[in-house]
C-alpha cells in the first residue's frame, strides 16, 4: 500500500470519529450537509479558475470531507459503505470507458485511438443507454444547475434526441423589453456557443472575472 492510500485510509477514518464523536457533525444529515457541499465545490471551481495549485489543493481536501462525511452517515444508518461507492464508481468507468478499460483496450481495433470528441460521444451514447427509462429532457439534472449549464446540457440532450436547437436564428433586440426576451437571448447564445465548442458557463466566468480585474485597477 503507498503512502497516499495510508493518508486516504487515515482521512476516512478521522471522518467516522469526528462523526461518531464531535456533536456538530454528529448531529448533521444529508440535507443539512447539502449547503456545505455546494460551497465547498464552488469554492474549488473558484481555486480551478484561479490556477493556483495551492489553493486547489486545500479546496480539493475540503470537498473530500462533503463526500466522506456523507458516506460515514450512511455507514451509520447501513445504507451503503465507502467501499460501495469506490465499487459503484469503478464499475462505471469500466462500462463507459471501454477503450481504456474494457476487453478491447489495446487488441489493435482502434478504439484505443479515438478522438477526445469520439471519446466523449462514445461516454454519452453509454450513459444514455443506462438512462434508458428518462421520461423527461430534466431528468437526471440537478435543479439547482447554474442557469447557462442546465441549458447547455438541455440542448445537448435535444440534439442527441434529434430534436437540435437551430443556433442560427436571429438573436433577439439588442435592448430586451421583458424577460422572456432576455431568456431567449441567452438561450440563443448558449446555442451558438456549442456551436463554436465553448462551455458558456466558462465563458461568462472567465469574462466576470476579466471584469473584475480591470475594475479594481482603476
Amino acid at each position: 500500500m503507498s503512502e497516499s492510500d495510508d493518508a486516504v485510509l487515515e482521512f476516512a477514518e478521522v471522518v467516522r470519529r469526528l462523526r461518531a464523536e464531535c456533536p456538530w457533525k454528529a448531529s448533521q444529515t444529508h440535507r443539512s450537509l447539502t449547503r456545505y457541499l455546494l460551497e465547498e465545490t464552488q469554492e474549488t471551481v473558484e481555486a480551478l479558475d484561479a490556477g493556483d495549485a495551492a489553493h486547489l489543493r486545500e479546496e480539493l481536501g475540503d470537498l473530500l470531507l462533503q463526500v466522506f462525511l456523507h458516506t460515514a452517515i450512511a455507514e451509520q444508518a447501513g445504507e451503503f459503505t465507502l467501499g460501495d461507492v469506490a465499487a459503484d464508481a469503478t464499475a462505471k468507468m469500466v462500462r463507459r470507458n471501454p477503450h481504456v478499460l474494457g476487453p478491447e483496450a489495446g487488441d489493435g481495433s482502434g478504439r484505443e485511438g479515438l478522438t477526445p470528441a469520439e471519446v466523449n460521444e462514445e461516454w454519452e451514447r453509454r450513459k444514455a443507454a443506462e438512462k434508458s427509462s428518462r421520461s423527461s429532457v430534466l431528468d437526471g439534472l440537478p435543479p439547482g444547475l447554474p442557469a447557462l449549464l442546465l441549458a447547455d446540457k438541455v440542448l445537448d440532450r435535444l440534439a442527441r434526441a434529434g430534436r437540435p436547437v437551430t443556433a442560427s436564428a436571429p438573436l433577439p433586440p439588442s435592448d430586451p423589453t421583458g424577460p422572456d426576451e432576455v431568456g431567449e437571448q441567452l438561450l440563443a447564445l448558449v446555442a451558438r456557443s456549442r456551436l463554436g465548442g465553448i462551455d458558456p458557463e466558462q465563458a461568462l466566468r472567465d469574462a466576470v472575472r476579466r471584469l473584475v480585474a480591470d475594475a479594481d485597477q482603476t
